[in-house]
């Protein structure tokens, strides 16, 4: 059974809720590629902060702990970037541990430039005082290890979910946008992304949530 749906207004309104109870609270939004995930995120932080003021909220992609294109050279993934094991599990789950228990002064996270299709460590600073943290990925629901221990941290976890052709056509328009011509770019959406999104797709029975973006 699918978890009850909200838009994205009520989502951000209940972002707000969950960061007005003055804890930290962290959020998972977890979807397919080209979900819409990050748009999402963005518009939660935003949509907190106007609120209940700047720095109250704080987006940390999942997409920090890509593995370098040099690893994946080296272990032979390049060609399928994007699958759950060109992802350092490990290491994104020790972050969402240490923003959970809040016990730093400051975390650092790994942000993702797409500019230069790499991660750089250190981008995303979260103060002890920051109440929301939201990260979004597309395993943040998968239940094989180490990803299954992410259950137990998130406060929340809603799953991003859209139309299945403008999912792709997102895709195809992100990866021209990155160099591949259009035929390049949509091989790449539907063989490669497409058996991730195939992955993710199951995943949404156990979300908290469903937002339609």
């Amino acid at each position: 059974m699918l978890p009850p749906e909200m838009s994205v207004d009520d989502a951000v309104a209940r972002a707000v809720r969950l960061a007005a109870d003055g804890q930290r609270t962290v959020l998972g939004i977890a979807g397919a590629p080209g979900a819409g995930k990050s748009t999402l995120a963005r518009r939660v932080v935003a949509g907190v902060d106007a609120v209940l003021g700047v720095g109250t909220a704080v987006q940390v992609p999942m997409d920090g702990f890509h593995l370098a294109n040099a690893a994946l050279d080296a272990l032979g993934r390049h060609d399928r970037k994007g699958a759950i094991d060109t992802f350092d599990g490990d290491g994104f789950v020790a972050l969402v541990r240490r923003l959970s228990s809040n016990r730093d002064a400051v975390v650092w996270a790994p942000d993702f430039d797409r500019r230069v299709d790499e991660p750089v460590a250190g981008s995303i600073a979260v103060p002890q005082r920051t109440r929301l943290v939201v990260s979004e990925g597309n395993y943040l629901l998968d239940d094989t290890g180490p990803w299954a221990a992410l259950a137990e941290l998130f406060t929340e976890t809603w799953f991003c979910s859209v139309d299945d052709q403008v999912r792709v056509d997102r895709l195809v328009g992100r990866h021209m946008r990155h160099g591949r011509d259009h035929e390049a770019a949509r091989t790449w959406a539907v063989e490669v992304d497409g058996v991730n999104a195939a992955r993710v797709a199951p995943t949404a029975t156990r979300a908290s949530r469903i937002v339609r973006t």
